[in-house]
């Protein structure tokens, strides 16, 4: 039995961490309630791993009531001081507000394109699948993260820099990062947009500890 190749930055990590790998991360996500999931998550992610956040995720999930975009958009200030008392979660008072901050812009974005995932996909023509080999070939930022970093600032959004914004993308396969050689390559190339589109462009950098300071 030929052994299963996975991308270089899942490898040697934890049961959870290789299970996201294999189940989740690249799966096109067409959910408003993941794409606000991973919106709270990579912010949360700043400066910290992201095994760090994936072992909090069923705590953040709770705390932010179930991910839940319209219940997140009504907290207050009690709301957040009572995330400020949370161990469970990262206890950073400029990522909370951010949260709920951003819960009530995502509405305005699903009020304006239907759904945040309509509005995402505008910049990937559906998906960008991409064809890298090499760990060190996967960029941190590209043009198209830098659009969206861009357009969600000028909506009112936090904590969504080039490089936040691109994991972003990479989790809910807006992009096909896995390497070509991945058993999970295949099957995240997004089959109902026929505008999916494939790229070559060289990367910026690797990203093997998915560690992000924006």
């Amino acid at each position: 039995m030929s052994e299963i190749v996975r991308c270089a930055w899942s490898e040697g990590s934890d049961s959870e961490y290789l299970d996201y790998h294999d189940r989740e991360w690249g799966v096109p996500a067409h959910d408003d309630r993941t794409h606000f999931e991973f919106l709270i998550l990579e912010a949360a992610q700043a400066g910290l791993s992201w095994r760090t956040i994936l072992r909090k995720r069923e705590h953040y999930r709770r705390a932010f009531a179930g991910f839940d975009p319209e219940r997140v958009a009504r907290f207050n200030r009690r709301s957040v001081e009572r995330l400020l008392a949370d161990a469970g979660i990262v206890r950073n008072r400029a990522k909370i507000e951010a949260a709920v901050e951003n819960a009530r812009r995502f509405l305005d974005v699903r009020e304006e394109f239907g759904s945040f995932d309509a509005y995402a996909r505008r910049f990937v023509d559906g998906q960008i699948v991409n064809r890298w080999r090499r760990q060190g070939d996967v960029p941190a930022t590209t043009p198209e993260s830098d659009a969206l970093s861009r357009d969600l600032k000028s909506r009112g959004f936090k904590f969504v820099g080039s490089t936040i914004v691109y994991s972003h993308m990479q989790a809910t396969g807006l992009v096909n990062d896995h390497l070509v050689d991945c058993f999970r390559y295949a099957a995240c190339i997004e089959p109902r947009a026929p505008g999916a589109r494939p790229a070559s462009r060289r990367g910026q950098g690797a990203r093997t500890s998915r560690i992000v300071s924006e």
